[in-house]
């Protein structure tokens, strides 16, 4: 199943995109809670597709590519390398990243993302599945700048967590094996990241055996599983894609920060 959150007159439901991405079976509830269906469909051309997830809390785990690390000169981490980013970094399908009026280098990041589904605790590898609602793309904004000073000092917050630098969608795909899923990033149609989630360093079951381990994640959590190599930077003007098999395509546009 493709679920997706959208907004029809006004109203916020969730539902299913059928195949050919042209219609909707509206459901009534949420994906947490239970999904019944409504009895009713949408064509997508009728409805505004919103972020899959109402503010989440959004995980980050850095540097779970070796390519990635290779790129940025640093040693593989001993521990994975965690952060958060606030909720209302999250933005939609289509929904603009705006680039600080401030910002020098603000940097794309594709990702997969895991949706969490239901409150896990102490959760083992083997049964990580058990706990996952599904999958979405994700775009990882980082202000590098920023992110380099905070780092210094061993934070990590604007530089990952300004408004709009989480774009996620454009659904939650449920039904999906994510152990070794294509992934492209595209900025204006050039490619720019090309790789395989087989290559996680710390993959999916483990990423959510960790977390689990030291906090409680709860239904609704995104967990951004890190980026490959070939991340750069963006401009006001740019349109950035995000594509992962069997989920589809994250395209949000870059707009300067009016004054």
């Amino acid at each position: 199943m493709r679920i997706v959150r959208y907004a029809v007159g006004g109203v916020r439901h969730y539902g299913e995109l059928e195949a050919g991405d042209a219609r909707i079976t509206r459901f009534e509830g949420d994906p947490f809670t239970g999904l019944a269906p409504a009895g009713h469909v949408d064509e997508v051309g009728d409805v505004i597709i919103l972020a899959p997830l109402e503010r989440p809390r959004v995980f980050g785990f850095a540097y779970n590519y070796a390519s990635h690390i290779d790129e940025t000169d640093r040693e593989v981490p001993e521990v994975p390398v965690c952060f958060m980013k606030p909720s209302t970094a999250v933005i939609g399908p289509e929904d603009s990243i705006v680039y600080p009026a401030d910002g020098e280098l603000i940097h794309f990041e594709g990702e997969l993302v895991v949706v969490i589904g239901k409150e896990a605790r102490h959760v083992k590898p083997s049964e990580a599945h058990e706990y996952i609602l599904g999958y979405t793309c994700g775009n990882d904004v980082s202000d590098r700048i920023v992110q380099r000073k905070e780092s210094a000092f061993g934070t990590l917050l604007i530089g990952k967590g300004q408004d709009t630098f989480a774009p996620l969608g454009p659904v939650i795909a449920t039904e999906l094996d994510p152990s070794a899923l294509s992934l492209t990033t595209r900025v204006n149609g050039t490619v720019v990241q090309s790789a395989s989630t087989a290559d996680l360093l710390l993959a999916v079951p483990d990423i959510v055996s960790y977390l689990s381990r030291y906090l409680t994640l709860l239904p609704g959590d995104a967990i951004m599983t890190g980026t490959p190599s070939g991340v750069g930077p963006i401009s006001p003007g740019d349109e950035v894609e995000v594509e992962i098999e069997g989920i589809g395509v994250l395209r949000n546009p870059v707009v300067a920060e009016s004054a």
